[in-house]
């Protein structure tokens, strides 16, 4: 074995640059698999870790009649609750409304939660009474759409448990900057306790974030979303994007592979006298078929080698830095930074440093196998049989 792989890489360090052109593709293709799979894995994880900070916490208890993706279910989402018996837990109410900024109408979400609640980023501090009539936050999603500024009033309009119209002035006391655009766009966020004696439902919330020593009990009329429900389409998104993305760079990959291939079926073709050599000095045909699939999966190696030399200071730079996206891609409706630092764990290396190490093996082995059928007396008289 040792024998094979020095005659191996003598045979490639011989080829000069058709050597050099085979690694060089194979070694592009390994940093691009790594890079496009350590960013969505770093999008993954910077999602996933910004919805449960901004967003659902470690799960949520919901009204049974509460539908997040139907509106005409908020009117009669609420329900009355014990606060003893939701230790852990953050209400939230939310009731429909309007705004009128500027002369216009828009429709919007306005939800109620405790100004000393933890559980989420949301800087719930700034409303206090003493902040303004209504004081009110909003997201920067929401501000450009309403053309907000911080401290301006804005007429909000409501019904209460009855269906009786109010309107009064809130106060934009804060615009917060989050990369959860679910909890920003067509939302105002005022008091629980404020929205509970607006609308006249004292004490009822519509749904509650739970905390990580949350532990589940069934509660009649509330039905309990687990975390890993809820960071459901978030996975999906990253795995269809990997799916995608795995043709392109599988493409780029196969053109490397085909390129060793064709290498190997030329040095069979060209180097059938020393095949011959080989057999006549005693070497069986699985010996030399095995010389030629190492001198092929040696690519590999190779490319391995300057991959980590070329890429490692690039992947590194990224990871630390990040990758910058516009502003543009807050409007998706999904959870993206402005900013994602790509991941490269262990078990993505070594994932991909084993899927190029043996397609280029196997690839060598097709065309090096036609070597066991070949008479050594006409291999050495350059003649295939």
């Amino acid at each position: 074995m040792k024998l094979a792989f020095t005659l191996a890489y003598k045979n490639l360090m011989g080829a000069g640059l058709r050597t050099w052109l085979n690694v060089g593709i194979l070694a592009f293709a390994f940093i691009l698999i790594l890079f496009y799979n350590g960013l969505l894995d770093g999008w993954n994880q910077q999602a996933k870790l910004d919805t449960i900070n901004w967003e659902i916490g470690y799960g949520e208890l919901r009204v049974d009649s509460y539908d997040p993706y139907d509106p005409f279910s908020i009117h009669d989402a609420h329900k009355e609750y014990n606060s003893e018996a939701f230790p852990m837990l953050t209400p939230i109410l939310i009731r429909q409304a309007s705004i009128y900024p500027h002369g216009r109408m828009l429709s919007i979400a306005l939800k109620g939660i405790p100004s000393d609640q933890t559980q989420l980023e949301l800087p719930t501090s700034f409303l206090t009474p003493e902040k303004g009539t209504i004081p009110a936050i909003i997201g920067k999603r929401m501000a450009e759409a309403a053309k907000l500024n911080e401290g301006e009033e804005v007429l909000l309009r409501w019904r209460d448990k009855n269906g009786t119209f109010n309107a009064m002035n809130v106060t934009i006391v804060k615009i917060f900057d989050s990369d959860v655009g679910s909890i920003d766009s067509g939302q105002i966020w005022i008091g629980l306790t404020q929205l509970q004696a607006m609308t006249g439902l004292s004490n009822e919330a519509t749904y509650f974030i739970a905390n990580k020593a949350y532990s589940h009990q069934n509660q009649q009329g509330w039905t309990f979303v687990n975390q890993d429900k809820l960071l459901h389409n978030i996975n999906e998104i990253i795995a269809t994007k990997k799916v995608s993305g795995s043709i392109m760079y599988l493409m780029l990959l196969a053109i490397a592979l085909l390129a060793i291939f064709d290498t190997q079926v030329l040095s069979v073709f060209r180097r059938q006298k020393e095949i011959g050599t080989y057999i006549a000095l005693g070497m069986t045909r699985r010996q030399v078929v095995g010389l030629f699939t190492a001198e092929g999966s040696m690519y590999s190696f190779l490319a391995m080698l300057v991959g980590t030399v070329v890429g490692l200071p690039i992947l590194s730079y990224l990871a630390i830095k990040g990758i910058s996206f516009p502003d543009v891609t807050q409007g998706m409706g999904v959870t993206m930074a402005s900013r994602i630092f790509p991941v490269f764990g262990i078990q993505l290396i070594m994932g991909t440093m084993v899927l190029v190490i043996v397609s280029a093996t196997i690839v060598s082995f097709l065309p090096a196998k036609k070597i066991a059928n070949m008479n050594p007396v006409e291999a050495l008289k350059g003649k295939l049989q």
